[in-house]
């Protein structure tokens, strides 16, 4: 199985959701450093939107399932 990460914040609605959905994940908060953020918008080609999802290498942004 492969590894998912979540990026985002810990008060976002939609990171919360995708948490949920997936507990499995690794969480990456971006508002806990400048580099989290840079690799979040790396990630997502400069989207400032969360949640960005990772997994098998591909990111996919914002999370709209369980809504």
């Amino acid at each position: 199985m492969s590894e998912i990460v979540i990026y985002g914040k810990p008060t976002c609605p939609h990171t919360k959701r995708a948490l949920a959905a997936h507990p499995e994940a690794r969480f990456v908060d971006v508002l806990a450093s400048e580099a989290n953020m840079e690799e979040m918008l790396k990630l997502s080609g400069g989207q400032r939107r969360i949640p960005v999802i990772v997994e098998d290498g591909h990111a996919c942004v914002g999370f709209k399932r369980g809504s």
